[in-house]
């Protein structure tokens, strides 16, 4: 790889006063996308840590249009990843009845955006954990072979379950209709 693929940009918000799991949601809309793509997803998502995402994007875009040995422009950039770590959580204290209390916890997160140029026409961009990965295709001799070795010891073939419609079930009698049942077979 040349030194202009490996490069990237970031920028980082530290102590955003949401918490990191629903800052992860709206990150894992981002990743991957490119930058103009990613301003008008944030831009249209309603939740809170959107607001924050977009601050920590427009950030990394300033970051690498400012850096003169780069010369990237802004819309040319792909977000390489996004990073939502846990910050330290902020305990506070509520009075409750009977003089007890309950714990607040206001949790903090620590946002990283880092930006890479966008790949050529040919290369694709990995989106993340969550995309659905196509298998690769299989030649047809290999697929023969698969499915003449069997794996692990045979067993023998399971009969088909009998199919059952919602009318026909009986709901699932509780102990006390049981013992009431019981009780009128006795009589």
């Amino acid at each position: 790889m040349s030194a202009l693929e490996t490069q990237t940009v970031r920028a980082q918000a530290k102590w955003v006063r949401t918490s990191a799991r629903k800052a992860r949601v709206v990150a894992e809309h981002i990743r991957g996308r490119s930058v103009p793509e990613a301003r008008a997803v944030l831009a249209f998502t309603q939740r809170a840590a959107a607001r924050d995402l977009e601050k920590v994007l427009s950030s990394a875009v300033a970051n690498a249009e400012s850096r003169p040995d780069l010369h990237w422009h802004g819309d040319d950039l792909v977000v390489a990843s996004v990073t939502v770590d846990e910050g330290p959580t902020l305990k506070r204290w509520r009075a409750r009845a009977r003089g007890r209390v309950a714990r607040i916890k206001k949790r903090t997160c620590h946002i990283t955006v880092l930006l890479a140029p966008a790949a050529p026409e040919g290369l694709a961009v990995e989106r993340g954990p969550r995309q659905a990965r196509t298998p690769e295709p299989v030649a047809p001799e290999a697929a023969e072979e698969t499915e003449k070795k069997p794996k692990g010891r045979a067993t023998a073939a399971k009969p088909a379950a009998k199919p059952t419609s919602k009318t026909t079930r009986k709901p699932a009698a509780t102990a006390s209709a049981r013992a009431k049942r019981a009780r009128k077979e006795e009589s």
